[in-house]
């Protein structure tokens, strides 16, 4: 993806930054007749000229300025802060989009709260950046310009020059002071992200607080975290109550000598009553451009540091993609699968977890994968939904070679159950339709009858319009796997893959959804992986692994005939069992 800049931004909105510009300058033009407007009114009114008609004249002249100032302050942040609204939006856009490209591995490695960061925090520094931003340098630039010109040409050179010696020190404190406030404010966002952790993971996991009675040091712990955003949040507040005095000062200092120099001037008739009281006024505006250009000048270092982050990320690729020999014809599975001779180890490890694996499942055959945890039974499943990549011709489905077949048709004829699933904050009636939104009730309902969690829903008061809380905690673990079976049941899937995705039910309902499964199963290639022989007894054929590698295969009595691995598994659940019971 093509990086993003600034001058790429200017370059695409052009015509709506220039025209805020001129609105602004129209702006800072109207803001330059008032002090005029008052010069004039207090030279008249010392020369005795000014009546009620000349009050009415120059109080509605200031109301006119007043109305097209407003109007014209409008339309310059509709432009230009509307305009770096508007690329907030398109750019929160496109990270949104490129994340959903992203490999399932990029979000193994990245942090959710620091991708948020990057999606909340550096979009907005790139908006100040653009917005206020380019009003705060176009504000400076044209107000100081046209006001130090008013002076000198129309006032008096020498007192203009005396006057603004101090302004420049208003710039370098508010650069100073604006590094040192970012700095301050960034602690202050690490630390409130800290106390938002704290409490979502209490929240989260309320239940095992309580569980092992630890309130009271969650408070405790939850209280360091408070203290520690309070302090930096004060520690803030100081800087900014030593920045606003500091500029004061100095624009103090300007005021003190103008009314020294310049009321001697009018005391010596060198310059006007009016000038005097203009030049008080010209001088006021000024103040702010100083602050301004110190500023903007941070404004821009942030907004340039964020862009930098965030096209990092855009110039992130996907692992996983369609290689330009796809095969797009292929756009339905019957569900042959094939492993022939593959070895498969995870990015960044040197050590396979698969080696030299090769089997194959006919279509609308049942398998199951068992074997001790680590030994690479769910790598298979991540394999065939290829969230991650294999080697070339070493997958096949349907007798095609898996990386040349659309992912776009692996993940829609595909539905995979894991054992940690993932349900919304949102109800669910829609959680098991996530595949299709505007899927009728009744099938919603069918599939939630066949994963046995029908009769479970309805006990809620809103049924299948009950909200679910974060992840699904509304629900018990059991509820939550078969809510999960509902969803990919619903798909009516080529493939169906379930891995240990009845480990949190008891025996006897997962007995109950395998039956309820038994014609859909036969309709289709189902493979299931599970920890419990009870769950893979019945499937056509069983393979077990051991350390990357098959070292049986077979169906349930062949296995125990074998008196193996399976066998030993076999004996050690019938005990443990036993023992369960008595």
């Amino acid at each position: 993806m093509q990086d993003y800049t600034f001058k790429g931004f200017f370059l695409r909105y052009k015509k709506r930054y220039l025209l805020g510009i001129i609105w602004l300058a129209l702006v800072d033009i109207l803001q330059l007749i008032i002090p005029q407007i008052l010069r004039d009114f207090t030279d008249n009114l010392q020369a005795g000229l000014v009546g009620s008609p000349e009050l009415i004249r120059y109080a509605g002249l200031i109301v006119l300025v007043a109305g097209g100032t407003a109007f014209f302050r409008f339309l310059w942040r509709l432009y230009i802060n509307g305009t770096a609204r508007r690329l907030e939006r398109n750019l929160r856009n496109d990270l949104y989009e490129h994340f959903q490209r992203l490999s399932p591995n990029y979000f193994q490695q990245q942090k959710t709260g620091d991708l948020m960061a990057h999606a909340t925090n550096d979009i907005n520094a790139i908006r100040r950046a653009t917005g206020p931003g380019v009003v705060m340098l176009a504000d400076a630039i044209l107000l100081t310009i046209a006001t130090v010109s008013i002076l000198i040409f129309t006032i008096d050179i020498r007192l203009t020059l005396i006057a603004l010696i101090p302004l420049p020190f208003i710039t370098l404190i508010s650069l100073k002071f604006g590094q040192i406030i970012h700095k301050k404010f960034k602690k202050v966002q690490e630390a409130f992200s800290n106390l938002s952790d704290k409490a979502q993971e209490n929240f989260s996991g309320i239940r095992v607080v309580k569980a092992f009675a630890r309130e009271e040091k969650e408070i405790e712990r939850f209280q360091v975290s408070n203290q520690n955003n309070y302090e930096r949040n004060v520690d803030l507040v100081k800087s900014w109550g030593l920045f606003r005095p500091l500029v004061q000062f100095f624009s103090g200092m300007s005021f003190l000598i103008v009314i020294w120099l310049g009321g001697r001037m009018v005391i010596e008739e060198a310059i006007s009553l009016g000038d005097f009281v203009a030049f008080i006024s010209y001088l006021g505006m000024l103040t702010w451009p100083m602050m301004a250009l110190g500023f903007v000048i941070n404004h821009i270092q942030r907004g340039k540091a964020s862009l930098e982050r965030l096209n990092s990320i855009f110039d992130e690729e996907p692992d996983i993609y369609n290689y330009p020999d796809t095969n797009y014809k292929i756009d339905e599975l019957k569900g042959e699968i094939e492993f022939d001779k593959l070895t498969f180890s995870y990015p960044d490890e040197d050590e396979p977890i698969l080696k030299d694996i090769s089997f194959k499942i006919e279509s609308g055959q049942t398998v199951a994968f068992i074997g001790r945890t680590g030994s690479g039974k769910s790598t298979i499943a991540r394999l065939i939904l290829r969230l991650f990549n294999s080697d070339r011709e070493s997958l096949y489905l349907d007798g095609h070679d898996i990386n040349k077949v659309p992912l776009e048709t692996i993940r829609e004829n595909t539905a995979f159950v894991p054992q940690d699933n993932f349900l919304f904050s949102t109800t669910i009636g829609k959680n098991i339709a996530f595949h299709n939104p505007e899927t009728d009730i009744e099938l919603i309902k069918q599939a939630a009858r066949e994963a046995s969690v029908y009769d479970n829903i309805i006990d809620f008061p809103e049924g299948f319009d009950t909200i679910l809380g974060e992840r699904g905690v509304t629900l018990s673990g059991g509820q939550q796997q078969r809510v999960a079976l509902a969803r990919a049941l619903i798909k009516r899937p080529d493939i169906l893959i379930l891995d240990d995705s009845l480990s949190a039910v008891d025996t006897r309902t997962e007995e109950t959804i395998l039956n309820n499964l038994e014609d859909i199963m036969a309709e289709r290639t189902t493979i299931l992986i599970a920890h419990r022989i009870s769950t893979i007894k019945n499937a056509d054929k069983i393979f077990v692994l051991d350390d990357g590698t098959i070292i049986e295969e077979g169906d349930h009595e062949s296995l125990l005939n074998n008196e193996g691995l399976y066998y030993d598994l076999y004996q050690k659940q019938l005990l443990e069992e036993k023992l369960e019971n008595q």
